[in-house]
């Protein structure tokens, strides 16, 4: 990858206690379906990163990013810990999207296994996250990447703690 001149970027974003405000109000799945609708502002890490289009229905969560210069790592592919920072995106959003209003969840633990490069030649990279299975205290997830055609870029695990929410202030 060879530069041949300065790239900037510039971005903004809402303020994070506006959803905040709403834990405890609606279930995960409510929350989830108002920041797609533009009802509720995206989390910020979402314009971090970019991400874009984000789906969500019950225990499934589909997000996209366009993989882009900012993302790359010194080898000149996406940096693992941007293709991470999707997979903990979709696999912890497909646990919230089965929680009922206050209760929230926090992730124990994420394990990826990389599989191939990602590059903007891979276009754009989407993000499948589902649950495996969800008790009382904790839930398993699994998150794919798949870039434009279909092939399997990375793979992670994850196990999210179920904690019931402080009662939203009047």
């Amino acid at each position: 990858m060879t530069q041949t001149q300065p790239r900037s970027r510039t971005f903004t974003w809402s303020d994070p206690t506006i959803n905040a405000a709403s834990l405890g109000r609606r279930s995960g799945l409510e929350l989830l379906t108002a920041m797609i609708a533009g009802e509720l502002p995206p989390p910020p890490v979402m314009h971090l990163i970019d991400m874009s289009r984000m789906t969500a229905e019950q225990g499934r969560v589909v997000v996209e990013m366009e993989v882009q210069e900012f993302h790359y790592n010194p080898l000149g592919s996406v940096h693992g810990g941007v293709l991470s920072t999707l997979l903990d995106t979709a696999a912890g959003c497909s646990v919230h999207s089965t929680l009922p209003a206050g209760v929230g969840y926090t992730s124990l633990d994420l394990n990826v296994k990389f599989l191939r490069p990602a590059t903007i030649d891979s276009g754009v990279l989407r993000c499948e996250g589902s649950v495996l299975q969800r008790g009382r205290r904790t839930a398993l997830a699994e998150a794919k990447v798949l870039d434009g055609a279909g092939r399997l870029i990375a793979h992670a695990t994850s196990t999210c703690l179920l904690f019931d929410l402080e009662p939203p202030v009047a």
